[in-house]
């Protein structure tokens, strides 16, 4: 089951690839990520309020269970985690062609296989080990077919931008696998919806002091800010790719490194809208680079059933 909510939660992740890219199209990075933090912070507290105050969401997937400082203090630093690597990925989005920044992503999960590895002692079969290998393969070939469009990965600033956003995200996704998993099972046990409701309510804020202390003082010296309505859509498909993805992590028995590598599957519906929407070039050297993609999401699939 957890397979299944761990590709569903890819497919809303490529839409919120696509939105977030053309939200940035010509825009102010700080006010459109600010606004993003915004619309999901709003999309969850009437949640924690209904859950504080009332009864009506008792014993629902949409109960957000009440926590101190002792189950708080993860949350914040999970939000600082995600929001680094937000900032870091908004730039680099904004300056890089949409079918290069999604093979960078994709290299998250074979950062977070290494932690998982590493520190919650997870072990892959023969099936899974073929698509994991497919997968890297295509990534990277993905990445070379994109130096074909002038863009050099070692001395490109907005690269190691997304570069860096992808080794936070890593980290961050060990960091929900700890957060989630049961204390025997060496995490913590925390409820997925206190995690997501409130991590974003932490960037809201967050955001807000930088948007006050950073962009409004310099605004008219520098990208102005238009409002679009792909804005809101990267809060929706976010939110729920997200609740989703926390979700899955939930199920007993789910794998951090097999959730995360297939939700970089979300590069497939990302090189789509790149495709049609964006009309990027060197496009059928890519579309084989996908192929592998999709061919390593099946033994990935194979292998965990």
């Amino acid at each position: 089951m957890w397979l299944i909510f761990a590709f569903l939660s890819a497919a809303l992740l490529g839409f919120y690839d696509a939105f977030k890219k053309e939200a940035l199209l010509d825009n102010a990075v700080l006010p459109v990520l600010f606004l993003n933090t915004l619309f999901c912070s709003l999309i969850f507290l009437p949640l924690i309020v209904l859950s504080t105050s009332t009864t009506v969401l008792d014993g629902s997937i949409f109960y957000v269970p009440a926590g101190g400082w002792e189950v708080h203090k993860y949350v914040l630093l999970k939000s600082c985690i995600v929001l680094s690597s937000w900032v870091f990925g908004y730039f680099g989005m904004k300056n890089l062609p949409l079918t290069i920044v999604g093979p960078i992503n994709a290299t998250r999960p074979v950062m977070v296989l290494v932690g998982a590895f590493l520190f919650f002692g997870e072990r892959l079969n023969l099936w899974q080990w073929v698509g994991v290998l497919l997968a890297v393969a295509s990534f990277f070939m993905l990445s070379r077919s994109g130096r074909r469009e002038g863009i050099d990965f070692k001395t490109n600033g907005w690269i190691w931008m997304i570069v860096a956003a992808a080794a936070l995200g890593a980290v961050s996704g060990l960091y929900d696998k700890y957060l989630m998993a049961p204390a025997g099972k060496g995490g913590i046990g925390l409820d997925q919806m206190v995690v997501q409701s409130w991590y974003n309510i932490y960037q809201c804020l967050m955001m807000g002091a930088m948007l006050l202390l950073i962009w409004f003082p310099r605004r008219h010296s520098s990208t102005p800010f238009h409002w679009h309505w792909s804005i809101f859509f990267i809060s929706v498909f976010l939110s729920a790719a997200d609740f989703v993805y926390f979700y899955a992590l939930s199920v007993p028995g789910a794998m951090i490194s097999i959730v995360s590598m297939i939700r970089r599957g979300s590069v497939v519906v990302s090189f789509l809208f790149g495709a049609v929407a964006f009309h990027e070039k060197n496009l059928k050297a890519k579309a084989v680079d996908l192929a592998l993609v999709l061919l390593g999401m099946v033994f990935l699939y194979i292998g965990s059933n």
